[in-house]
């Protein structure tokens, strides 16, 4: 499908069906909102008028409230602001589910090519058999979080599903009575959830998701590649962070991490039971019927019971003996369904997904400190050990550890955690949970403090079935990653511990917090360069390097177009396995339906493979290597001065909502690290940042100093260059396409009243000047007329979403002027500000 008919069917299928069921949702009556549905359109228009006349928010609001309404109290207004809101999240709503419900009909970005088409395609080049080969070892792994940045409760989602059903059939009866549900349904959270109710929310995917859609998909994969004996089980892959990330959760303890692997194992439990229950009701044959019955019975105690197990292995035991059965006495009949259910227990076995674990080096270190104080080797810090001295200890020393014997909780819950994962892969075998994460990685240490625990806490060297995984996500952890994993390879029992992980080596990499440490383009060119360093030093080693990428949903964390990014990757970066974190309002909008994620994870899967087939496209001559270290030099020093200017931190205190994502009942975790009360850029949350820029308007980490940097090099007559390297080199490319998606949803006209405040307009200026630049500079050297221009339907989305949201931002900057002015409504307008965060961050979809 080419680009202009997929605007055409996005506006027959998307914009037009909206529009209708739009004006059906505003004139519903919802108690308390009578009349505000039909106000929502003619708001809008005042706002955007308003803003187009450089009037701001609070002369908008209030002209609005003055000529076309009665409201004439404070009161009034406030109450009629909060209903708006309430309004305007849910045409939020019934916009997501036009469009997922069209997803399959307009195949967004339609250009790309499916995996049978690759195939095909590698037929023509004589390359088939390497493209097979490459299938049944490689994989995909997408790894869902909990980050605060999505918002819809599990009610919501199931109207959502069903509305999206009842869009595709044009049932309007049913689409009114959802839309008055979905009017009458709560989207707030009373309290902060748990890390397990975050859990919950996350396995809700797995259970009505991805359980069938993984199903599906692999058996999509066996007849592409057109071989019967393919069993590469690994090659579609699900991690899960929630109740295992306690990285700045405190929430996070040992019995949160046990809970979500039995919350994981018996969710997992339930799917395999309907699944056998459903081969009961057709397998009615008297040599089979028996045995599928006993299984049903033997699982039906662990659906609800965390202490009674069925081992995956029983299960294929009991299904292949069916399986024989079936095709030796009864013609083969449903032998299809009973394949597809056999292929999931081998994907999922007893795990649904696996746990990953991930805390932050300076909590090892705290432990590792405590641990040699009460052993009598220090008596202050660690800096009293000589290096070889404290390795080997590391190493060698013989400890068992007992979280009871210290006194601080975090190093108890430390010691605690490490020792109870071997119980976790007792109840959901090894890959139920075998990856423990480092953040902040920045020395050997940060390895071997975790090596050193694990066999303190009861893990023999032989046993030690995990990987111990750094994220490298600082500037400086990233230059220095390449000596620390050579030093670690020559570490003889290190060396001994990665040769039984089956000689791979795993090792993340931090979009989110290297932009917010580095910029935009230093840091993504950063991890373009670590990964092609360690890619080498592991060759070097004759160790397998996997890269695990933790990118958000925006470009400024990473996010954008994923499968641009990985077919973009150079020949000298390792390609065994793509690994990367999906996390809030991403996992509805990529992976939210089972449509969704099998063409998002399938492109996943054509990206690695068409980096393996067309490796020297995406080579980087050392000349553009040059000019691209060039303009990622000159963007952070960019960014570096916009970092250090005085106003940078107030900025995003006083004038962003960056306060107010700590108070909403959005996620268990707090907003920031550690109990400062000064507020520190290294100690902010990456979600939260950006966030905050998000919610302005300004985008600022998806595009700052990008323009900066590309006028320096025109002013060098390198124009002509730089439009080669956009058109010749697809990571450059790639960059600046997803830092046009930033750009395009910047709206500096929302906070322009700013300009004309005494203490921020200098500061508020700068932001303006570089996003006028950075627009004007990428559209230069794209020959582009419009962003996006190659994206036409996600164009359209976004320019869609903008204009529901617009009366929102609209108000949620009124009531951040009124909080400023101290009004004696404060808290109430507190209150619109906390509640306009989800309404924002749901239209966005990749906003945080």
């Amino acid at each position: 499908m080419n680009k202009n008919t997929n605007v055409k069917e996005f506006e027959k299928q998307v914009k037009n069906k909206f529009n209708v069921y739009n004006s059906l949702f505003l004139n519903l009556p919802f108690r308390k909102v009578s009349n505000i549905g039909m106000l929502i359109p003619l708001l809008h228009r005042v706002c955007k008028k308003g803003l187009d006349a450089g009037k701001d928010p609070e002369e908008i609001i209030e002209l609005f409230f003055t000529k076309h309404t009665s409201r004439e109290s404070e009161e009034h207004k406030i109450d009629f602001m909060l209903r708006t809101i309430q309004y305007v999240e849910r045409q939020i709503v019934l916009f997501d589910s036009v469009e997922d419900a069209a997803f399959s009909d307009i195949q967004r970005d339609g250009n790309r090519l499916s995996l049978s088409d690759f195939i095909h395609l590698t037929k023509n080049r004589k390359t088939e058999d390497n493209i097979t080969e490459k299938l049944s070892t490689f994989s995909a792994r997408v790894v869902f979080t909990a980050h605060p940045t999505q918002f819809y409760p599990p009610s919501i989602l199931d109207i959502m599903d069903k509305l999206r059903l009842y869009i595709t059939e044009n049932d309007i009866s049913n689409i009114d009575l959802s839309l008055q549900q979905l009017g009458m349904t709560s989207f707030i959270n009373s309290q902060k959830p748990t890390p397990l109710d975050e859990a919950k929310n996350i396995i809700y995917f797995l259970r009505n998701v991805y359980y069938d859609a993984v199903g599906d998909l692999y058996n999509y994969i066996k007849q592409s590649i057109g071989i019967n004996q393919f069993d590469n089980t690994d090659i579609i892959k699900l991690g899960f962070w929630p109740g295992g990330d306690r990285d700045g959760n405190p929430f996070v303890t040992s019995d949160i991490t046990m809970a979500v692997a039995d919350e994981l194992r018996m969710s997992l439990m339930k799917c395999y039971y309907y699944d056998i229950k459903d081969l009961e009701q057709k397998m009615t044959f008297r040599e089979v019927n028996g045995i599928i019955t006993e299984l049903r019975e033997s699982i039906y105690p662990t659906l609800f019971d965390s202490t009674k197990i069925v081992d995956y292995k029983h299960i294929l035991n009991q299904l292949n003996e069916v399986k024989e059965t079936i095709i030796n006495k009864y013609n083969s009949l449903y032998l299809e369904d009973l394949d597809c259910f056999i292929d999931k227990v081998n994907i999922f076995k007893n795990h649904f997904a696996v746990l990953d674990i991930r805390q932050d080096h300076s909590v090892h270190k705290l432990t590792i400190e405590a641990v040699l104080k009460q052993e009598n080797l220090i008596t202050n810090n660690l800096d009293e050990l000589k290096k070889e001295e404290l390795i080997s200890i590391l190493l060698e020393k013989e400890l068992k550890l007992k979280p009871d014997e210290f006194d601080e909780d975090i190093i108890k819950d430390t010691i605690k955690t490490i020792s109870l994962l071997k119980s976790i892969q007792e109840k959901n075998g090894e890959e139920g949970s075998n990856r423990y994460i480092i953040s902040n990685s920045e020395d050997i240490y940060s390895i071997l403090f975790v090596y050193a625990l694990f066999r303190w806490c009861g893990w023999e060297k032989t046993e030690l079935t995990y990987d111990i995984i750094p994220l490298f996500e600082s500037m400086e952890g990233m230059r220095n990653s390449g000596k620390i994993m050579q030093s670690l390879f020559d570490i003889p029992e290190y060396r001994s511990h990665v040769n039984k992980r089956m000689n791979k080596q795993t090792m993340m990499l931090g979009f989110s917090d290297g932009t917010k440490d580095g910029g935009y383009l230093r840091a993504n060119w950063s991890i373009f360069e670590t990964k092609e360093n360690l890619s080498a030093v592991c060759d070097q080693y004759d160790i397998k390097a996997l890269f695990f990428d933790g990118r958000g949903g925006p470009p400024a964390r990473g996010g954008g177009k994923s499968h641009q990014f990985y077919a973009s990757q150079s020949q000298e970066i390792a390609n065994h396995e793509i690994q990367l974190t999906i996390q809030g309002q991403t996992i509805t909008s990529k992976y939210g339906t089972k449509e969704q994620f099998a063409y998002n994870f399938e492109q996943l899967l054509t990206a690695g493979l068409s980096n393996s087939v067309f490796k020297e496209e995406n080579s980087i001559s050392i000349e553009s290597r040059q000019m691209i270290e060039n303009l990622a030099n000159i963007s952070f020093d960019k960014y570096d001065s916009l970092k250090k200017h005085p106003m940078f931190i107030p900025y995003l205190e006083n004038k962003s909502t960056l306060k107010y994502y700590g108070q909403a009942n959005i996620g268990s975790r707090p907003t920031k690290r550690g109990n400062k009360k000064k507020l520190e850029l290294k100690d902010l949350r990456a979600i939260s940042f950006v966030g905050s820029w998000s919610q302005l308007s300004q985008n600022v980490p998806g595009y700052f100093g990008i323009g900066t940097a590309i006028q320096t090099l025109i002013n060098e007559g390198k124009l002509n260059e730089l439009k080669e390297l956009f058109k010749k080199v697809p990571f450059f490319k790639t960059l600046i396409l997803n830092s046009m998606m930033s750009l395009s949803k910047s709206n500096f006209a929302l906070t322009s009243y700013i300009a004309k405040d005494k203490e921020y307009k200098d500061f508020w200026n700068i932001l303006l000047k570089e996003y006028e630049l950075s627009k004007e500079m990428v559209l230069l050297i794209s020959d582009y007329k419009i962003l996006m221009e190659e994206e036409p339907v996600t164009r359209s989305s976004i320019e869609v979403r903008e204009k529901i949201v617009l009366p929102l931002q609209v108000i949620q900057q009124y009531a951040l002027q009124k909080i400023e002015q101290n009004s004696s409504y404060k808290t109430t307008y507190e209150k619109i500000v906390r509640r306009s965060l989800y309404g924002n961050i749901n239209a966005s979809r990749n906003s945080a």
